[in-house]
């Protein structure tokens, strides 16, 4: 079981603070560890279960964190929780706050120091960004990824994990771009949307497109997933992943007669799709 040491992670959040923004890095996912950005929905055992195996296994620590949902209060039950444990999950923690002065106390963030797995419930992702965004739990949770843990969430906490925020709006989750617009950037330079196509949201992510040119986006519809790790985004669950990077393709590979312009095109993964984020293109279709 990995445990961190907070001085060690405050050291090394100076280190990255101290780095050009423009800094090069190798990979637009995690260079350690895993992300599993679900679109929302309920969700079937076996996206919850590539959670607890990326964790470790039955054996793992998974802190799951529901503040999006926006309730006074949680119980261990919350946002998962309770599934992870039905799972076989052993150590399931439910870790809560809406003050960012708790969020940055050494108390506050103890269970998070033995965490192998984190998972953000659903709701309005700009209450993360109020909560967290630059505390120490943001700090201990980067951590967690880097020790080659995995980071998991389903709707907010699927766009979360993206650079820029889609629908950080505090006012309306029906605006894409909003007065939130930083993720918490697992993924570098992406944009995720979720419950794209139950909610007919598949046409919203060009509208960030335009507003942030050369940004990938990436939106999941319902009891799905993309499961990211170094530049590999691979498909899993009951239904589709969009891919808005401004080219087209074709699963049986045919060139259609008509398309619109680039800043018009998205096409759709499944299950057993494999897309590069480094290089954007497709390398395996099921």
């Amino acid at each position: 079981m990995v445990h961190f040491n907070l001085q060690a992670i405050l050291a090394l959040a100076v280190t990255v603070s101290a780095l050009p923004a423009d800094s090069p890095t190798q990979y637009v996912g995690p260079e350690n560890g895993n992300l599993v950005i679900v679109g929302g929905g309920t969700l079937d055992d076996s996206i919850l279960q590539r959670v607890i195996d990326l964790a470790g296994g039955n054996d793992s620590s998974i802190v799951v964190i529901p503040t999006a949902q926006g309730d006074p209060s949680y119980d261990q039950n919350a946002a998962n929780a309770g599934d992870f444990r039905r799972l076989g999950a052993k150590s399931v923690t439910v870790l809560h706050t809406y003050d960012p002065e708790v969020a940055n106390t050494e108390e506050f963030v103890q269970p998070l120091l033995n965490a192998t797995g984190v998972w953000f419930g659903g709701g309005r992702q700009w209450r993360l960004v109020d909560a967290y965004a630059g505390t120490l739990t943001q700090q201990t949770i980067r951590a967690v990824l880097d020790a080659g843990g995995v980071i998991g969430g389903s709707s907010a906490g699927a766009s979360i994990q993206g650079d820029f925020l889609a629908r950080g709006d505090t006012e309306s989750n029906t605006l894409i771009i909003g007065d939130h617009q930083q993720g918490f950037a697992y993924v570098k330079n992406v944009a995720i949307d979720q419950h794209v196509l139950v909610r007919n949201r598949q046409f919203d992510m060009l509208n960030v497109l335009k507003y942030k040119p050369g940004i990938l986006g990436i939106a999941i519809n319902e009891n799905t997933a993309v499961h990211v790790w170094k530049n590999s985004a691979q498909v899993f669950g009951a239904s589709y992943a969009i891919i808005y990077d401004g080219t087209y393709w074709s699963r049986d590979g045919n060139d259609p007669n008509q398309l619109p312009d680039d800043s018009g095109l998205f096409y759709f993964l499944r299950e057993g799709d494999e897309y590069d984020l480094g290089l954007r293109k497709v390398i395996k279709s099921s």
